[in-house]
This record gives structure tokens, sequence and C-alpha cells, in this order.
């Protein structure tokens, strides 16, 4: 008999200054929470979501400003991401559970855990440090990364490839890579330049913050990413109290969508790790 797959179902949460927040839950069981980065929403875990939800509670959000989620004015600052990520949780009864964050949801995951630990039994951190800083540390791996990767995104932009897809995803499956782009172009409208910006300027967290985040983490790192240093990942991840690191070769800054079967066993084997599914 086929085997029914759990469907999500959408919820609107509203915010004090006006920001309404989209989210989709579906699935029984421990809570795991996927937060997307810069050129996505909700739409992006399209390959997780359902796998997940066949043994867990899944949740699945837009931060504000990302559509169709909202912000006041259209600006989508993300001071206020990990305050909304905790109050969806309060809106849905969850406890505690595990926040899955790429490369921007990297941020709400690190300020999540920082603001309410006793909500977040594990973070996996993909293609992300979040608000932690790699230049810090004064690596020479992280020096060169820096110097070689302008010419890299000038290239991508030159040739139409969206950046945090890549070109390996571009050419190798041309449909994903539009579907990439798509789901980005549905925030019409958002200045993510400026967004961008602002979350940067957040990267200066360092080893006093890194001893306060004491929750299992896995850091999932592509090779050729070329806008978190693979390097820098590993030098953060190195400070954390209880994290590991995984390296996906061939992969870029979306290993999540350009190896959704690999990133999703990674994620599979880090809950059975620390007995959360």
């Amino acid at each position: 008999m086929p085997v029914a797959i759990p469907a999500l179902t959408p919820g609107r949460l509203a915010r004090p200054d006006g920001a309404v927040i989209h989210y989709e839950v579906g699935g029984e069981g421990p809570v795991v929470v996927f937060a997307h980065g810069l050129g996505g929403n909700h739409l992006s875990w399209w390959q997780s979501a359902p796998v997940f939800a066949a043994h867990n509670r899944v949740i699945v959000f837009s931060h504000r400003g990302f559509a169709p989620s909202t912000a006041p004015g259209g600006v989508a600052d993300p001071q206020l991401f990990a305050g909304d990520l905790i109050a969806l949780l309060d809106h849905l009864a969850v406890s505690r559970a595990v926040i899955i964050g790429q490369s921007m949801g990297g941020w709400t995951c690190v300020e999540t855990a920082l603001a309410a630990p006793d909500r977040v039994a594990g973070l996996v951190m993909a293609c992300t440090t979040g608000s932690f800083d790699y230049d810090r540390f004064g690596d020479p791996g992280v020096a060169a990364w820096r110097q070689k990767m302008p010419a890299v995104l000038a290239d991508l932009s030159a040739r139409g490839i969206h950046r945090a897809a890549g070109a390996r995803m571009a050419e190798d499956n041309p449909p994903l890579h539009a579907l990439y782009q798509g789901i980005d172009r549905l925030t019409y409208g958002l200045d993510k330049e400026e967004v961008g910006k602002r979350i940067r300027t957040l990267r200066v967290r360092g080893a006093a913050d890194a001893a306060r985040m004491t929750c299992p983490a896995l850091f999932v790192i592509g090779s050729e990413d070329p806008l978190i240093c693979p390097r820098g990942i590993e030098l953060v991840a190195d400070t954390w109290p209880q994290a590991r690191t995984h390296l996906v070769a061939e992969a870029g800054h979306s290993v999540y969508f350009e190896r959704a079967a690999l990133f999703n066993q990674l994620v599979a084997e880090f809950l059975v790790s620390i007995r959360w599914a």
C-alpha cells in the first residue's frame, strides 16, 4: 500500500510591528525548523521538508520581508529574525526544536540559540557561520579566498548564473538552477543588497559567544562556496563546544538545493546522533 506523504498546512503569524510571517507545518514527532537564505523563502526546502515530515514535525517559514511574508515599509531587518522565530515557536506551542539554517538563516540559528538556548536542541549550519566572524582569526586561507572570490562572483554575474547556486548547478542541472532563480524572484522589490549588508554588519561574534553555543551543531560546507569561506566555517566550528563539520566536494553555496539527497542524509544522521529523532 502506498505511503501517504504528510501535507504541510499554511499559516500566518502577525507580529506586533505589523510584519506577517508566513509558515507551513506538517508531520508528527520531534520538531525540525528550516530557515532559508537570502536567495530563497519557505519554498527553498521543497526537497527536504516533505522528507523529514515523514518522521518529524516540520516547520518552514519565510523570513520577514521575504514573500509571502511581509515587513513594515518593506524593510527586512535581520536583527528581528530570531525574535520572529521564537514567536513562531510560541505560536505553534513548540518547546524545543532543531533549527536548520542556510546562509542568512544561519544568523537566525545563532541568534535564536543565544537568546533562547533552552528552545534549541541542535543546529545545522548550512554554508554559514551566521553572526560569527571568521576574519578575526587572521587565517591565510581565508585571506586567499577573499582575494580570489570577487573575480569568481563577477564571472558568475556576467554569465547570468545565480551566485548562490553556482556554475556547477547551472551547467549540470539547468532546470534546477532556473528553479532557484525563480524562487529568488518571488521576493520582488526587496532590496536584498541592503539586507546582505545588514547581516554582514552583524557578523561580530567571537570566542565568548562561541563558548555559549553549547547545543550539538553540524556545519555543512560546500567546497566551492564563493559566498561564505569554507575555511572560515571550519575555523568557527572549531570554537563551538559540540560542533562537527562535513565538507561536500564539488558543491557551491547551496548544498541543500544542489545535493539534496546527501544533505538530507547528513541531517538525518545528525538527528539520530543527538537522539532527537
